[in-house]
């Protein structure tokens, strides 16, 4: 039996210093280890007990481990995990799938017929981004992998109207708007981390799959797999979102990272010793 564990990142299993929730007396708090340096400063980290489980899991051949975001590659690529190296990697929603470290060009292409066939063009929803949002609040604006488009922005300025606003706007055009932390992410619908997840278990001849992930991007992710886990924080803890494959936890911020980890390795062991 092979299980594919296809994990979101950002606030799933890594955290920001801004993103770790930490709520215990500083003697007591959990050791973490930085996994992402960027410009020399640390990033974002793991709790040491959440790395040593990964390193574990992933030392499990039956065990295909797949870093699933919404990042581009670059981004991702500044991510050092413990233990073995994934082998595949999803980045830019599922635009981008990698195979040991490598961009594979035919789903690349896969993945822009049907972005054509289906959705709006990006540089209008981009020129869209760019004319309705307010300097007031506007930081960055981005293209991402040329699929999709994102701001960066000072959220507590950003009129909840706009947001829905652009929401409705987009989605006439078969693109959906996601707010995470200081980014508003517009994505093609058809661009999903789900269908990504399925080419690999393809590839690898998954019989399992097991999924994590905090955002409305991840909710395709989620109800693909055949198990799945969110966290007490996020777009769809905010929204009390769950199915029932899906289990939903009350612990928050870099913890709940840890016991995402510790969920899969429990639910790895226990479908090994089925297929034993």
């Amino acid at each position: 039996m092979t299980v594919l564990v296809a994990s979101d990142l950002d606030r799933t299993l890594i955290y920001s210093a801004a993103a770790l929730g930490l709520t215990m007396p500083d003697p007591v708090a959990p050791r973490l280890l930085c996994v992402e340096v960027h410009e020399s400063k640390p990033l974002s980290y793991m709790t040491e007990t959440a790395a040593g489980l990964l390193a574990e899991l992933t030392a499990d051949p039956s065990v295909v481990f797949v870093p699933t975001t919404t990042r581009t590659r670059k981004q991702y690529q500044r991510i050092r995990f413990p233990g073995r190296p994934a082998p595949y990697a999803i980045c830019a929603n599922g635009g981008q799938l990698l195979v040991d470290g490598v961009p594979d060009r035919d789903w690349r292409r896969q993945v822009a017929a049907r972005l054509a066939e289906e959705c709006a063009p990006l540089e209008e929803v981009h020129q869209h981004l760019l004319s309705t949002a307010d300097p007031a609040w506007l930081r960055k604006a981005r293209l991402a992998e040329d699929l999709f488009a994102y701001l960066v922005v000072e959220r507590a300025l950003v009129p909840d109207e706009w947001v829905k606003a652009l929401s409705e706007w987009a989605d006439a055009r078969g693109w959906s708007v996601s707010l995470q932390g200081r980014k508003i992410y517009a994505v093609p619908r058809p661009l999903t981390k789900s269908a990504a997840m399925h080419e690999v278990a393809r590839r690898t001849g998954a019989t399992t799959t097991l999924a994590a992930g905090d955002s409305l991007l991840d909710a395709d992710l989620l109800l693909a797999a055949d198990a799945g886990w969110r966290p007490g924080h996020g777009e769809l803890s905010d929204a009390a979102w769950t199915a029932p494959t899906v289990t939903a936890l009350a612990t928050a911020g870099i913890l709940a990272g840890e016991e995402i980890v510790r969920a899969f390795a429990r639910e790895a062991a226990r479908l090994g010793r089925l297929d034993a």
